[in-house]
């Protein structure tokens, strides 16, 4: 019995970082590079400069600013992107990802990339990953100015893509925006336990969810497209 009822799933939409990048590079930079920028700017200890940047996230989470580069740049007076750069070594793929994105691509299903990612920190990492020779088409939810959190981005994107709600399968490691996706009327769902290849697994009851994309290769192959 497959995990997922392939033969029903035309259009699959995927999340990028924690779903097809390792989460490791975001949480590294978000968590320790700007504490340590901050309080070398501020002249204050990292403690303080942790506390203060943690307010600051938790004003904009799930919101368009809280994934905004050029919000950040202007609130903290710091470059992002080029603090980003300086890291850029850390970007990397899933081991899982391109065997998945492959075994898609053969079995004829539409591959869309949606991510609530900085249209900059998206070339970022498409510059660093070549992601972007693996999937049909590449959505930044800044081209919208509504995050995944938001109903009203699932039905510009549907308006955008033209896909089919109930043949269409959404991968994502946020569990909030799974639930969003749902509420759209999303039919297939999965959720990502290890985002993070340095960070504990995660144990999630409310969606099928999967450590390694290549336990789904041959359910892929095998169950084509009705």
């Amino acid at each position: 019995m497959p995990m997922l009822p392939w033969n029903q799933i035309r259009t699959v939409l995927l999340d990028m970082d924690g779903t097809l990048l390792d989460l490791h590079f975001d949480n590294h930079f978000w968590m320790e590079v700007v504490p340590q920028k901050i309080a070398q700017k501020k002249a204050i200890s990292l403690e303080k400069a942790k506390e203060y940047i943690h307010l600051e996230y938790q004003k904009v989470m799930g919101t368009i600013n809280w994934y905004c580069l050029d919000y950040w740049a202007e609130k903290l007076d710091m470059d992002i992107i080029e603090a980003k750069r300086q890291i850029k070594h850390l970007i990397s793929m899933r081991e899982d990802t391109l065997p998945f994105l492959d075994a898609l691509h053969n079995s004829g299903r539409q591959v869309v990339l949606v991510t609530n990612a900085h249209p900059g920190s998206l070339s970022l990492k498409i510059e660093q990953t070549q992601l972007d020779s693996h999937i049909d088409t590449l959505i930044s939810t800044h081209e919208f100015g509504v995050t995944k959190e938001s109903q009203l981005l699932w039905q510009k994107l549907q308006k955008r893509l033209g896909f089919d709600a109930q043949s269409t399968l959404f991968v994502d490691d946020s569990v909030p925006i799974l639930h969003a996706a749902k509420e759209f009327g999303i039919a297939h769902l999965l959720a990502v336990e290890n985002p993070d290849s340095q960070g504990e697994i995660r144990n999630i009851d409310e969606f099928t969810s999967i450590q390694d994309y290549r336990f789904l290769i041959d359910d892929i192959n095998n169950n084509p497209i009705k």
